[in-house]
């Protein structure tokens, strides 16, 4: 059986720089990419385990890879990870991405970062990868992935991230490391709105928005109309009440030099939350927009945001087991961060089996037929 050629792996990785010596190449990088893609979807997670897999599916993959000197070893697929550039894996993760994906008019992508807690090295004097995704929350699609330079932080990797994207009338939502004006100019730029919590060092935004929220409440003739709207859940035994009160169009009150492109709303997020010990913590939060839409709407938005933490980052840890990865030697972490990444996309995009994650990777694990149709999804 065949990979079909549009959907095939070989189609977006083949032209990947192979950084190995040529006499060194006993193995196709075609082959060691496509079983290690194929191994991550199945729940496979470390390189002897890669090497066992490949051996087990050998006959399989024989259909549809050169394989000239059988599977290759676990330090071979080790080696080739640890020299292979994230770069090159990222750019072509980027063209499968928009070869099945094409962004819709107002569609929520979240932007937030993630630490790779094992992948320090302390013989190196290595520290924690952090990488920054953006996450389509409709499609469960991971859109594109930097790593945070070892001497900055997310404020120089998100618009490194940005640029790599297609923005265009979608909702871009960050937390407040990424409220910084030339990040709301180069969203703007690109053609997309924006949702980002307003963080206290940007002081003089944050106490005109606490100004411009008292003004309203105290004095009913202030010009200043605000709407509101109120929601409340209930989740492993905590309760928690939200009230999200929005002031639209105030960019002139607020903003008057315009140094925040395209401000024109400012919400704030009234949090209570009551543990199963009946423990009660209030938080306040306010966030700048771009655009004008009323509090329900602003509401969803930020709940919206909060994906990226539950359907990626968390399904990563528990499902993926990426936090206990030991994986750590030179570019090794990061390229399979990527590799997770696409194996969590492919599964995503799956649509015939209305089964967790972790069903679907077993299921893939075992049956062959169905570890196409992700391949091929």
């Amino acid at each position: 059986m065949k990979l079909r050629p549009k959907t095939a792996i070989s189609e977006f990785f083949s032209d990947i720089k192979d950084p190995r010596v040529e006499r060194h190449k006993r193995h196709k990088l075609i082959d060691i990419i496509t079983i290690t893609i194929c191994a991550v979807i199945s729940g496979i997670e470390h390189w002897t385990e890669i090497q066992s897999y490949g051996e087990t599916k050998y006959k399989w993959f024989k259909q549809f890879l050169a394989l000239p000197h059988g599977v290759p070893s676990h330090d071979t697929f080790s080696r080739v990870f640890q020299a292979l550039n994230p770069e090159e894996l990222q750019r072509c993760f980027l063209n499968w991405t928009q070869s099945v994906f094409q962004i819709s008019k107002g569609e929520i992508i979240p932007i937030d970062g993630k630490t790779l807690r094992h992948s320090y090295d302390t013989a190196e004097d290595k520290k924690a990868i952090h990488m920054v995704s953006a996450w389509s929350t409709k499609n469960k699609l991971v859109l594109g992935q930097v790593k945070v330079d070892k001497k900055s932080n997310e404020i120089t990797a998100i618009p490194s991230l940005l640029n790599k994207l297609k923005l265009k009338g979608a909702i871009v939502t960050l937390d407040a490391m990424g409220c910084q004006k030339k990040i709301v100019e180069q969203i703007v730029k690109q053609e997309a709105d924006y949702l980002i919590t307003l963080k206290k060092n940007q002081s003089g935004l944050y106490e005109a928005s606490e100004e411009l929220f008292i003004k309203a409440n105290r004095f009913h003739n202030s010009g200043l109309t605000y709407e509101d709207f109120n929601e409340s859940n209930l989740s492993h035994g905590r309760e928690e009440t939200r009230a999200i009160t929005v002031l639209n169009n105030i960019e002139h009150l607020i903003d008057p030099k315009s140094k925040w492109k395209n401000l024109k709303s400012i919400i704030k997020v009234d949090s209570l939350r009551v543990d199963h010990k009946g423990k009660v913590k209030f938080e306040q939060r306010y966030f700048i927009s771009s655009l004008v839409v009323d509090a329900k709407s602003f509401a969803e938005i930020i709940r919206t945001h909060w994906r990226i933490e539950n359907q990626l980052n968390w399904v990563l840890d528990v499902q993926f087991n990426e936090d206990d990865s030991r994986i750590r030697k030179d570019n090794s972490p990061e390229n399979m961060a990527i590799i997770r990444q696409l194996a969590l996309s492919l599964i995503n995009q799956e649509k015939t089996e209305k089964k967790s994650v972790k069903s679907k990777q077993n299921k893939a694990n075992w049956d062959n037929d169905y570890l196409l149709q992700i391949l091929a999804a």
